[in-house]
């Protein structure tokens, strides 16, 4: 099933009950005090963020929580994968980019272009996982720790 303009729900319902509990207790060996309710959350901004990724051309940048739980998705690369082609947009990329990390204006200016595109697209923002202060690590291309503009 491949899902090109799908609801909110129908996106985020894409991460199975098993799988959701799998990235919540990867990411919780990083993060000891994250809870069941900011780990489903977690989960949620992040598919939100990759759907958005894979449904645009810009380049978007995940905050440090969202790139957090997008690191151990990546690493279960097969659910990753099916995930990605669910989708419909090939295999999203990330692309780490250090220099992201040093401006803190840009990195400001990079979450609020991603936010505006993932509110655009009719998902939530959830604020705990969207700081308005400080710099991000990545970004959605190859300017950046983003997906790839250019999936495969």
């Amino acid at each position: 099933m491949t899902i090109t303009h799908a609801g909110q729900a129908e996106v985020l319902g894409l991460i199975s009950p098993a799988l959701r509990a799998r990235l919540i207790t990867d990411v919780r060996k990083n993060w000891p005090d994250l809870t069941d309710d900011m780990g489903e959350r977690g989960v949620n901004q992040t598919a939100a963020f990759l759907v958005t990724s894979a449904r645009t051309t810009e380049t978007l940048t995940p905050s440090l929580r969202v790139d957090a739980f997008w690191h151990r998705f990546i690493l279960r690369s097969q659910d990753y994968a099916a995930f990605s082609e669910r989708l419909g947009a090939g295999f999203i990329h990330h692309f780490p980019d250090p220099s992201e990390q040093t401006d803190p204006v840009k990195g400001r200016a990079a979450l609020e272009r991603a936010t505006a595109a993932i509110a655009a697209a009719g998902f939530t923002i959830d604020a705990e996982f969207w700081p308005g202060m400080g710099a991000a690590e990545c970004t959605q291309c190859h300017a950046g720790c983003t997906d790839s503009p250019v999936n495969t």
